[in-house]
């Protein structure tokens, strides 16, 4: 019986096998996926999604609003990704999904009700807060202990260079080429250095509105393009980094920012309840900000910031908590980014602004930025013993790019990804303290 019962599980696997090759041979499409479901099943869910918008029968609130971002926002990302010189250069699906969602405001190609909606869900919805909550949380208490041990508070060093540097370059030419200290440094410099979208220009956008008055939208149409240019001068810069290191070899560890130093990325194994302790520690650490904030004179968001990176420090955080927070940042963060951008086109991205903004003086004042990034991160990291090279890649270009997509382009054009575990230090714990310079810098420029 034994026997006979092998032999018929043998025999399933080999048809079982056979269909699954025939199914392949007929659809070959079958391995192209759009956020992870194969094209096919993918094009149904999104003709559902069409059919529903245009014909007025798309549920209201969050589930209506929800499918529509994920859908239309993962198909932007999707093209924006694939695209030669956008996925190089122009920060690839991110930047698509969110002027491609702001062109169909401006074109009227998205129904009014459904830009409604949507903006509805990412404002008073609260969809925003509740992806920087899990941003913030998982992305500090997810960083390695064994890197910040490693390189230590020297690494701070030349990302501070790196702010200063760039901040002080900005601020001469744009006072040469007509702005003011406070649009260089506010509106164009502290964005760029701050980590991207999700973890830059979105909360800096909610901090500025707050701070100085005007909608949030005001501020992202003016943002959006600086993070865009700023993500190609550091993908640009990086590949002349890499031509200066090989010119002046005293200049580059060839790939290593510290003699001797190696990182294995531990394998960490997701658990989906762990995932649910990671969703309420990012609530509970969002509410206690929010709490403190009515009594302390910082943004909720940077109290939050420094509440988390205290308790990560003191090493007093159990250990569920710190992989739940992490795994559930890496969840909202590979699931809802695409759909975070495209709600950031429709609810915060006026198309009129973003053209305004982009002129000469504009696009030389980005320059300046990301240069007097590689300036002061290379001058500071060579004092505390870095190679300039390594140090200017490192924190200050990959400070001044588009976060984690940015990271990947510029250490692709400066041929060392080995350097990834300090570029992501530059992206998680570099934005977070530029959402907190930005707090204690405006009382100082308005």
């Amino acid at each position: 019986m034994e026997v006979r019962g092998l032999l018929m599980e043998q025999t399933a696997k080999k048809i079982s096998f056979e269909t699954d090759t025939k199914v392949n041979q007929l659809d070959p499409k079958s391995k192209i996926t759009v956020f992870n479901t194969p094209v096919l099943w993918f094009g149904l869910f999104a003709a559902i999604t069409l059919v529903s918008m245009y014909t007025g029968n798309l549920p209201g609130g969050m589930i209506g609003s929800l499918l529509v971002m994920i859908v239309l926002g993962e198909v932007f990302g999707w093209i924006g990704d694939r695209t030669p010189i956008m996925k190089t250069f122009l920060g690839g699906g991110a930047i698509l999904a969110i002027f491609g969602s702001a062109y169909m405001v401006y074109s009227g190609l998205l129904p009014e009700s459904i830009t409604t909606s949507v903006t509805d869900f990412m404002q008073t919805g609260g969809f925003l807060d509740f992806y920087i909550a899990a941003l913030i949380t998982g992305s500090i208490l997810g960083m390695n202990s064994k890197i910040l041990v490693k390189v230590g508070l020297r690494y701070f060093l030349p990302i501070f260079g790196a702010v200063i540097g760039a901040m002080i370059l900005a601020g001469i030419i744009g006072s040469l080429v007509g702005f003011t200290l406070q649009d260089a440094i506010l509106v164009i410099t502290l964005p760029i250095m701050g980590g991207g979208m999700g973890a830059g220009a979105v909360p800096m956008s909610q901090i500025y509105s707050e701070m100085l008055g005007n909608e949030p939208s005001y501020y992202i149409s003016m943002l959006v393009p600086a993070l865009a240019l700023g993500n190609v001068f550091a993908i640009v810069l990086a590949s002349v980094l890499d031509m200066v290191g090989k010119k002046f070899p005293s200049l580059s560890g060839d790939g290593q920012l510290v003699k001797g130093f190696k990182y294995e990325k531990p394998q960490q194994k997701y658990d989906i309840k762990k995932m649910g302790v990671g969703l309420l520690a990012a609530l509970a650490f969002f509410t206690l900000g929010n709490l403190l904030g009515a009594f302390i004179p910082l943004h909720p968001y940077a109290i939050m910031i420094i509440l988390i990176a205290l308790m990560k420090v003191a090493n007093i955080i159990p250990p569920i908590v710190l992989d739940g927070a992490s795994q559930w940042y890496q969840f909202v963060a590979s699931n809802w980014t695409f759909a975070l951008l495209f709600g950031i086109g429709v609810a915060y991205t006026d198309l009129n602004t973003v053209i305004e903004a982009l002129t000469l003086q504009y696009i030389l004042t980005v320059f300046g930025v990301v240069l007097g990034a590689i300036i002061g991160a290379g001058l500071l990291g060579k004092l505390v013993g870095f190679y300039p090279i390594e140090a200017a890649i490192t924190a200050g270009l990959c400070m001044a790019n588009m976060g984690g997509t940015g990271d990947v382009a510029v250490l692709s054009a400066a041929k060392r990804m080995e350097l990834m575990p300090f570029a992501q230090i530059s992206s998680r714990l570099g934005g977070a303290l530029i959402l907190l310079l930005s707090g204690l810098i405006i009382p100082l420029l308005v």
